[in-house]
C-alpha cells in the first residue's frame, strides 16, 4: 500500500508508534522514525533490522520541538531516500494531575511536545512535500480530545488543539495535494495498559461495546489507510479507533 513512499514517524520506538513503523515497512515504505533518546532509538533500530534485514531504516533522536534540528533531520531523510511523502506526528506525553495540583511548567511541557512539535514537524514536512505537489500528514489525537477526562487537563487540551490544527492544515494545504488527518485512539493495549491490574482492565473493557481494549496493530491499520492512496480524497478527518467506547 505504500510501495516507493518515504515516511517519517515521530514517537516510533514503542507502543502504537512502533506498530506504525512496522506496518509501514511491511507495506513497502522507506521509514525514518524519531525517539526521545539515543538508547531507545538504537534498541528499536536493532529490533527492526532483525525483523526486516533487507530494509533501509533510519532512527533519529533530535529534539522535535526545535525547528532547526527538525529541518536538518528531515533533510537528511530526503537526502537518503530522495523525497518525503508521509509524516506521522505520533510523539506525545500525558499526565493525570488534578487542576489544583497542576504545575504550569508541567502543562507547558505537554503542550510543547503534543502541540508545538506537531506544528514544527508539519511545517518542515509541508516545505518538502509541496514541491512534489503530494503528501500526507497524519496526527495522533485521542478519544479524550472529544470527551475530556476527569483529571490531567493538559493532555485533552493538547489533543483538542491537534484536532484544530489537523482541520485547519487540511484546508490550507489542500491546494498542494497534501492531505492532513488525525487518528483518535481509544484505550489501547500499550505498556501503560498492560501495567494496570487485571480487574481495572476488565472494568474499562466493560464500557466498550466491542468488549475489549484495542490492539496497537489495529490503530496502526488506521494510519496505514490514511497514509495510502486508498484515502486519496480524505482530508481534515479525525478518525476514531476506540471500539465505540462509552465515556
Amino acid at each position: 500500500m505504500l510501495k516507493g513512499k518515504t515516511a517519517i514517524i515521530t514517537g516510533g520506538t514503542r507502543g502504537i508508534g512502533f506498530e506504525i513503523v512496522k506496518k509501514f515497512i511491511e507495506n513497502g515504505a522507506n521509514v525514518a522514525f524519531f525517539g526521545s533518546k539515543k538508547e531507545t532509538v538504537d534498541k528499536s533500530l536493532t529490533k527492526l533490522k532483525e525483523l526486516y534485514p533487507d530494509k533501509e531504516i533510519m532512527g533519529l533522536y533530535e529534539n522535535i520541538s526545535d525547528a532547526k534540528a527538525v529541518e536538518s533531520a528531515f533533510n537528511k531523510v530526503v537526502e537518503k531516500f530522495g523525497k518525503l511523502d508521509i509524516l506521522v506526528n505520533n510523539a506525545g506525553i500525558s499526565a493525570r494531575e488534578s487542576l489544583l495540583d497542576y504545575k504550569l511548567e508541567d502543562f507547558e511541557k505537554i503542550m510543547n511536545l503534543n502541540v508545538n512539535a506537531v506544528f514544527v514537524c508539519s511545517q518542515a514536512a509541508a516545505k518538502l512535500m509541496y514541491k512534489n505537489h503530494n503528501g500526507a500528514i497524519i496526527n495522533t489525537s485521542s478519544m479524550v480530545s472529544l470527551y475530556g477526562q476527569p483529571s490531567g487537563v493538559g493532555y485533552p487540551t493538547s489533543k483538542y488543539a491537534v484536532n484544530g490544527m489537523t482541520k485547519s492544515l487540511a484546508r490550507e494545504l489542500g491546494k498542494y495535494n497534501i492531505r492532513v488527518n488525525a487518528v483518535a485512539p481509544g484505550v489501547t493495549a500499550t505498556d501503560m495498559v498492560a501495567a494496570l491490574p487485571k480487574e481495572m482492565v476488565e472494568r474499562i473493557s466493560s464500557t466498550i461495546p466491542l468488549g475489549r481494549v484495542g490492539q496497537p496493530e489495529e490503530v496502526a491499520n488506521a494510519f496505514l489507510f490514511l497514509a495510502s492512496d486508498m484515502a486519496s480524497y480524505i482530508t481534515g478527518t479525525i478518525l476514531s479507533v476506540d471500539g465505540a467506547a462509552i465515556v
